[in-house]
Parts: C-alpha cells; sequence; structure tokens
C-alpha cells in the first residue's frame, strides 16, 4: 500500500501545505496509524488515506499560520523537483503551477482542501462532501470563494506544464542574466513585473515585494553580482522545479537561490525569488544541461 499511493499522498499533502518536509511527515504519520485502522475502514483505502491527509494537512494549518505571521518578510513555498521519485511524473490537473500555490495562502484551511482536490485532482462535490463531511453545497461554496480569492490565476496557469513555450521564455530569460544583458532583460520583463523574495531572515532579499522591470532587472543582476566572491563564484543554471524551467544560482558551496517565474502572454509577470536556505535543501542537483528541455 505504501508503494502504490506514497506519491500520490506526497502530491496531495504538498499542495495543502506548501511544505516539502511537511508533506513527509504527514505522509509517514498517515503510514503509522494506517497499521491501527480498522478493516472497514480500508475497503476502500485511497479514499480513507485522502481523509487522513487531508486532516492532518488542516491540524498542521494552524501551527503553520501562527509561525508565518512571525515570519521574517514575505513567505513562499518550498520549491520542489519534478523528476523526484517522490513526487513520480507531473502531469496536467495533479500538480497546481508554483504561482498557483502562492495564491493558495490565501485560503482558509478548508477553501484550500477544496480547491486542491477538485481543481487538482478532480474530486466531483459529491466526493468531496463525504471527504471533508460537508454538504455538496457547502463544497460549492467554498470552491466558488476560493475561486474568487484566487482571482489572480488565469485559467491558463492553474497547472505545471513542463515543455511549454513558457519554459522557452525563462531559458532565454537565464541565458540574458547569465551575459548580464539588461536590454534583454528589460525586454523580457513585463513593464509592471513584480519580483517576491523569500530569504527567512537568513539570505539576503527585498522585505517587500520589489515592483517594475527596471527595479527588478537590476535588483537581479545585483543578487548575482553580491554572491559572487573571490571563494564562491556564483553560476546561473536551470532545474525543473515545481513542473517549469526554473532559475538556480549556485556557488561551491551548493544552490543559494532560485528563481520560479510566472509567464503569461509570452512576458515574465511575476518573479517568485527563493533565498531561504532551509527551502532549498531538497533541490538538489537536479541541474539541466543545454538540449535536454523538449
Amino acid at each position: 500500500m505504501y508503494k502504490q499511493y506514497k506519491g500520490l499522498l506526497f502530491k496531495l499533502a504538498y499542495q495543502l501545505t506548501g511544505s516539502v518536509s511537511d508533506a513527509e511527515d504527514v505522509v509517514h504519520d498517515v503510514f503509522i496509524r494506517i497499521n491501527d485502522a480498522q478493516p472497514e475502514k480500508l475497503v476502500e483505502p485511497k479514499a480513507y488515506l485522502y481523509k487522513m491527509v487531508t486532516n492532518r494537512c488542516r491540524d498542521l494549518h494552524k501551527s503553520a499560520r501562527k509561525r508565518r505571521e512571525r515570519y521574517f518578510g514575505d513567505w513562499l513555498p518550498e520549491p520542489i523537483r519534478t523528476d523526484d521519485d517522490m513526487i513520480e511524473s507531473v502531469v496536467r490537473n495533479e500538480l497546481l503551477s508554483y504561482a498557483t500555490l502562492v495564491l493558495l495562502e490565501r485560503l482558509t484551511p478548508s477553501e484550500r482542501v477544496v480547491f486542491v482536490l477538485r481543481a487538482a485532482f478532480g474530486f466531483e462535490y459529491i466526493e468531496l462532501a463525504k471527504l471533508i463531511d460537508k454538504s455538496e453545497v457547502n463544497c460549492r461554496k467554498l470552491f466558488s470563494r476560493a475561486t474568487a480569492k484566487m482571482s489572480d490565476a488565469s485559467e491558463n496557469h492553474i497547472y505545471s506544464e513542463s515543455g511549454s513555450a513558457a519554459n522557452e521564455e525563462v531559458l532565454g530569460f537565464v541565458e540574458a542574466l547569465k551575459q548580464g544583458d539588461l536590454n534583454r532583460i528589460l525586454a523580457m520583463l513585463d513593464r509592471n513585473v513584480v519580483l517576491v523574495s523569500d530569504g527567512g531572515g537568513k539570505a539576503l532579499a527585498a522585505v517587500n515585494p520589489i515592483k517594475s522591470r527596471e527595479h527588478v532587472a537590476r535588483f537581479l543582476l545585483g543578487v548575482i553580482r553580491k554572491t559572487n566572491t573571490d571563494d564562491h563564484e556564483t553560476v546561473v543554471e536551470t532545474a525543473y522545479l515545481n513542473g517549469q524551467v526554473a532559475l538556480v544560482l549556485r556557488s561551491s558551496e551548493g544552490i543559494h537561490t532560485v528563481g520560479i517565474p510566472h509567464v503569461e502572454k509570452n512576458i515574465i509577470q511575476t518573479i517568485y525569488l527563493i533565498r531561504n536556505p532551509d527551502k532549498l535543501t531538497h533541490i538538489g542537483a537536479n541541474i539541466l544541461r543545454e538540449g535536454e528541455i523538449s
């Protein structure tokens, strides 16, 4: 049972928490607890496991919310490798885009559960009602409220899709950063682009979002310049994270920055910059070599 469902349950827990470590803990805890479950509850093991995961994630939400209220600067979800054995292959309707994960933070625990299960896993309202012990009407209302709160998530960018035109845009952007080509960088950013950075008080990051393409471009080039030292040269690379190509900055000490751009209408609208070292431990060496992207 563990091998059959661990990947599926991890995807659910990750999207409900925004944290790789929390998702791993939830899945581990659920499989320990299932040993004590009554046999009749395991007649439909998938539904029962889904319910255990959602309940455990909702329990975690209260303590997580308090931690994030005390968090230094903006809190961003932890990025994840999408060639990892735990996450398995990424296909549409299984993994929400990183931009959507950010927007999920606007939701209540119940709204988030309903949105993720319906948008990412295709649950019908009657199934949701049984899973979260609410009426079908309440589930419809929760999904409607969640969708309204996430109005920035366009229909075409709810899901992670690798190999898309957006990835080509990101690859071009990374190449421009490598070359320090300010004019090309500016041309690939929307006039009103926003950069949100998360250092968690442990790495250099902007306390408030940075707005306008000129400020965003200079901030990114500044990060590369400031992390380049005689002892630790910064290398600009790319990796598959959350189902898309992302920017990675690496020194001899390891990965210290991940940038996940949100591309819409062939231009970069938002960049999420994760610099908190605690959120980069799961990225590892998932680096693309030239020519690997389809």
